[in-house]
C-alpha cells in the first residue's frame, strides 16, 4: 500500500512558500510595463468566443474578469498569473506529501520551483504559460490522490483539469497523451480499465468540445498557427539548443529535477509513480522532434521537483541540521543570484549593469540574453518586449492630433502586428484615436471588410519599409512620418508612424488578403 502522509502541520507549512513566491513577484509584476504577448490576450476581453487564431479561450474569460475586477493596469493585469504561480507551488508541496515527503521534502521541492528561473520569469506576465502549467500540475496531483486514496473523484476532476488545460493552451493533450502511454507500460496500467476513467473523459470532451466545434468552423486555425509558429521561431531552434535549455532552464535546481526522475524510476517507495517518468520521457522526445520551445515542457517539471524533493529527504534522513541547511542553501541561493535576470526587481539601468555582469561572470547566464533569433542582445527577449509601446501610442495620438476635426472623422489607425495592435488598443482609452485595424494573429476576427478612409494612421514595424512598397505599388497619395520609437532596448525600435493617404488599390490589396487570413 501506497504510503499516506497526512499530517495537517505539513499542509500548513507549505504555505509558507506559497507566501515567498507571491510576495517576489509583488515586487516585480508593475514594473518595465505590458509585455506584447499581455496586449493580445487582454485584448480578448472585449471579443469573447470559444476560440481564437493563436490560443484558447480560457485567458480570454481571465481577461475580461481581471479588467472588470481589478482595472486595466500593469499590476492589475499581473494579479491573475500570480495567484496561479502560487497555487503551483501549493501543488508541489502537496505532491510531496503524496509521495510521503515531510518538511525537508517541502522545502527543497518548493524553493526549487520559486527560484528556478523558468518558474520565476515565466509565472507573472498574464500569458497562457503559467495557467499552463497550473494545469498539468493540478493534473499530475490529481492522478496520485487517485493512487493514494482510490476516491474515484479524483478521477473526474482530473477530467475537468485536463478540459480546462486545453482550453488554456493545446499543450495539454501532448501531455494528456504522455501520461496516457506512460500508464500503459508502467505498472499502473489498470487505472485506465475502469468505468470512471471513461467517464472523467467524457467531461474533458464535454469541456472541450465548443472550442473544437469553433476551430472547425473557423477552418482549424490551430495548425496554420502551428506552421508559422514553426517557420517564423521554431526553426530557429535545434535539437541540442533544446536539450540544452532543458539542461539550464532551471539552474542549479536541475540537480533536484534530475534527483526526481532517478527516485521516480529507481526508487521502491515511489514504484506507484514510475508512469510520470516515463511521462516526461515521452514528451521531452516529442518536442525535442517538434522544435519545441523550450518553455513547452516547463509544466512537467514540478512532479520531478516534488519527487527530488523526496529523495533527498530519504537520502539525507539520517543528517544533521547543518547538512540539511547547506543542501537548501547550495540548490537555491545561485539561482537567487539570478533572479533580477528573471523577474524585473531592479531598475532598468541596475538591471542593464547585471546583464553585463553576468555576460562577463556567468557564462551559463548568457543563453537568456539570446532571442528566438538565435543572436545575443543587451536584455532579456521578454524585458525588451515590455519597452516602447507609450511611445508608440504616443506617436499615434500626435498623428491623430495632427489632423482636423473633419478628418479624424474620416481616418483609421493600422498595425503591421499584434503586438503594435493590442498596445494601440489599451492606449485608445487613454489618448482616444480610433480603434485599431490589423491582420495579425487574431485581429483578422474583427477588421472591417474593406478600408474606407481617407488617412490613415500607419504602424510600419518595418521601420517605413512597407511604405516603400506602398509608393511603388501606386497604392497610396502621399505619406507624412511622424516618428518612430527610439528606445534601443525595445524590440520595436525602428517600428515608424505615418500618416498615408491611400487609394483605391490599396484597399484592392486589403480586402483580398483579409479574406485569405480569415480562411486560415
Amino acid at each position: 500500500m501506497p504510503y499516506k502522509n497526512r499530517k495537517p502541520t505539513y499542509v500548513y507549512f507549505v504555505l509558507i512558500f506559497v507566501f515567498i513566491k507571491v510576495v517576489l513577484n509583488l515586487f516585480a509584476i508593475s514594473h518595465f510595463g505590458f509585455h506584447r504577448d499581455e496586449f493580445l490576450h487582454l485584448v480578448l476581453a472585449d471579443h469573447l468566443d470559444w476560440g481564437y487564431k493563436e490560443v484558447p479561450p480560457f485567458i480570454a474569460l481571465l481577461a475580461k474578469i481581471s479588467i472588470t475586477c481589478f482595472g486595466d493596469s500593469v499590476f492589475a493585469a499581473r494579479i491573475f498569473p500570480t495567484i496561479f504561480g502560487g497555487l503551483i507551488v501549493w501543488l508541489t508541496g502537496l505532491t510531496v506529501i503524496e509521495f510521503g515527503g515531510k518538511k525537508f521534502g517541502i522545502t527543497i521541492a518548493c524553493l526549487s520551483i520559486i527560484f528556478a528561473p523558468a518558474f520565476a520569469a515565466s509565472e507573472y506576465l498574464f500569458q497562457p504559460v503559467v495557467f499552463d502549467q497550473f494545469w498539468w500540475v493540478l493534473t499530475v496531483w490529481l492522478l496520485i490522490k487517485y493512487l493514494n486514496t482510490t476516491d474515484v473523484r479524483y478521477l473526474y476532476w482530473l477530467g475537468a483539469a485536463v478540459g480546462l488545460g486545453v482550453l488554456t493552451k493545446y499543450t495539454m493533450l501532448f501531455f494528456s497523451v504522455a501520461l496516457i502511454i506512460g500508464i500503459l507500460i508502467s505498472k499502473q496500467r489498470r487505472l485506465l480499465f475502469n468505468r470512471h476513467i471513461l467517464g472523467a473523459a467524457a467531461l474533458a470532451i464535454v469541456i472541450i468540445l465548443p472550442n473544437l466545434i469553433w476551430q472547425l468552423t473557423h477552418h482549424m486555425p490551430v495548425f496554420t498557427h502551428m506552421k508559422a509558429l514553426r517557420e517564423q521561431q521554431l526553426d530557429y531552434i535545434t535539437p541540442a539548443d533544446f536539450i540544452k535549455q532543458q539542461i539550464l532552464v532551471n539552474g542549479v535546481a536541475l540537480f533536484v529535477w534530475l534527483n526526481g526522475l532517478v527516485f521516480l524510476i529507481f526508487s521502491f517507495r515511489l514504484r506507484n509513480f514510475q508512469f510520470l517518468a516515463l511521462a516526461y520521457g515521452l514528451i521531452f522526445l516529442f518536442l525535442l522532434m517538434m522544435d519545441g520551445k523550450s518553455y513547452y515542457l516547463f509544466g512537467a517539471y514540478p512532479m520531478l521537483f516534488a519527487a527530488g524533493g523526496f529523495g533527498f529527504e530519504r537520502l539525507l534522513k539520517t543528517s544533521g541540521y547543518p547538512l540539511r541547511i547547506a543542501v537548501i542553501l547550495l540548490f537555491t541561493t545561485p539561482n537567487i543570484l539570478l533572479l533580477p535576470i528573471l523577474l524585473p526587481i531592479l531598475s532598468m539601468d541596475q538591471t542593464l549593469a547585471f546583464f553585463r555582469f553576468a555576460d562577463k561572470n556567468l557564462p551559463p547566464a548568457r543563453f537568456m540574453i539570446t532571442w528566438e533569433d538565435g543572436k545575443k542582445h543587451a536584455t532579456t527577449q521578454d524585458y525588451a518586449d515590455m519597452l516602447g509601446w507609450d511611445d508608440m501610442a504616443a506617436l499615434v495620438d500626435k498623428a491623430y492630433r495632427s489632423l482636423s476635426p473633419a478628418d479624424q472623422k474620416q481616418t483609421v489607425v493600422y498595425a503591421d502586428n499584434y503586438g503594435e495592435a493590442g498596445a494601440l488598443h489599451h492606449y485608445r482609452k487613454q489618448y482616444g484615436y480610433p480603434e485599431v485595424i490589423s491582420l495579425n494573429s487574431s485581429f483578422t476576427l474583427w477588421a472591417p471588410d474593406s478600408l474606407k478612409c481617407k488617412y490613415m494612421i500607419y504602424v510600419d514595424d518595418g521601420g517605413g519599409k512597407n511604405i516603400k512598397e506602398f509608393v511603388a505599388g501606386k497604392m497610396i497619395s502621399s505619406f507624412t512620418k511622424i516618428g518612430e520609437v527610439t528606445n534601443p532596448l525595445a524590440r520595436e525600435k525602428g517600428t515608424a508612424v505615418f500618416i498615408i493617404t491611400p487609394n483605391q488599390l490599396l484597399n484592392e490589396r486589403y480586402a483580398p488578403e483579409l479574406a485569405k487570413k480569415r480562411l486560415e
